[in-house]
């Protein structure tokens, strides 16, 4: 089945489908798709020679060509794409260990943050909303096919910059010792993502917000419910407000247990769908059971199959996801969290083929 031959995206449809008011096919959605995983598909399957962007437009423009072209024959019905403001932050690196990858992977610095203190916030340097290069997204944004959308976010949320910016370690005390200064360092990240997300909505092919910002970890949020309600949901209330007065949802990736925020995320931000599950949290099937009656579910894939499971075992599963999720309505099928290097690419080849079959 992949890749399709004769792509009919309808990102539309598919909208309305998680919103809904359409029901029907189980589309697909997916957050990223690390290049590692894309080359061989791009290259093999597609019959196209790989462009890696090299700091020209040139190449750049060659990279996303191939871009919108595995997005759209591997079945999409959007892109994914998110660019970021440069945020100085500390990064341990390291070379990636997954086959067939030659790049490095970055870790946020836990322990030694790049604002402690006023005297760093004073000088830090703030990154500016007209300086971003906004090229990537309008290509993307020109030379979509029809019936394509795209699906585009900041680069990392708020409470992950905030974290980074701090250290997590660092955040923990400023929490005790100096709650004005994580309030400012918020405050400022928020306004700043504010200026951005006002220049994304203005390309005419978003059909959703789709911001990542990771709060939680495998037994609960990384820090105290009421410090995210203090400091991080207004900002993501202020982007779905955005969002919805564009005329166009706001779904919210979020890795972890994020069980005491969720009616926080429904009531008070808005959010209109979920992305990120791990079955040793709380499976997609229990979460849309809990919630499913008042936003969409996304994903659901554990990455722990797609990594190290059988394609026999990924089909299995998205066949129980699209089974189960697709027919109460309101779910898109993918990964619980994303496809990064280390996922075999036989096994997301897999998931694909399988939602393209049964998702109709």
């Amino acid at each position: 089945m992949v890749p399709i031959k004769n792509p009919r995206p309808d990102a539309k449809e598919f909208v309305d489908i998680l919103m809904g008011r359409k029901a029907g096919r189980v589309p697909l959605v997916e957050y990223i798709v690390d290049d590692t995983v894309m080359k061989p598909i791009v290259t093999e399957l597609l019959g196209r020679r790989w462009v890696q962007p090299s700091g020209d437009r040139e190449s750049l423009e060659g990279y996303l060509d191939n871009l919108i072209e595995f997005w759209y024959r591997m079945g999409y019905d959007c892109i994914k794409f998110e660019i970021g403001m440069p945020f100085l932050e500390n990064k341990l690196l390291a070379p990636d260990t997954a086959p067939g990858s030659g790049k490095a992977r970055a870790w946020a610095d836990e322990h030694k943050g790049t604002i402690g203190s006023w005297e760093d916030f004073e000088r830090y340097p703030w990154p500016r909303v007209e300086d971003v290069d906004f090229f990537p997204l309008e290509y993307i944004n020109n030379h979509l096919p029809d019936g394509m959308g795209l699906l585009a976010s900041h680069g990392g949320g708020v409470f992950e910059h905030l974290s980074w910016i701090t250290s997590l370690e660092g955040l923990c005390i400023l929490l005790y010792d100096d709650p004005d200064l994580v309030s400012a360092v918020a405050n400022k990240i928020g306004e700043l993502m504010v200026g951005f997300y006002r220049n994304l909505l203005d390309f005419e092919r978003i059909v959703a917000l789709f911001p990542g910002d990771d709060m939680g970890f495998r037994t609960g949020t990384i820090i105290s419910p009421d410090a995210l309600r203090r400091y991080i949901l207004p900002w993501h209330k202020e982007f779905a407000g955005m969002a919805h007065e564009r005329g166009i949802p706001y779904f919210l990736h979020s890795c972890g247990n994020v069980e005491l925020i969720m009616e926080d995320l429904i009531y008070d931000v808005g959010i209109d769908g979920k992305h990120s599950f791990e079955d040793a949290i709380m499976p997609a099937e229990e979460f849309q059971a809990r919630y499913g009656d008042r936003i969409a579910v996304l994903g659901g894939v554990d990455l722990n199959i797609l990594g190290a499971g059988s394609p026999d075992d990924v089909r299995r599963r998205t066949r129980e996801l699209i089974e189960v999720c697709g027919g109460k309505g309101r779910y898109a099928v993918g990964s619980g969290n994303s496809i990064p290097s280390y996922v075999p690419v036989e096994n997301y080849i897999a998931m694909v083929d399988e939602a393209i079959s049964c998702g109709g």
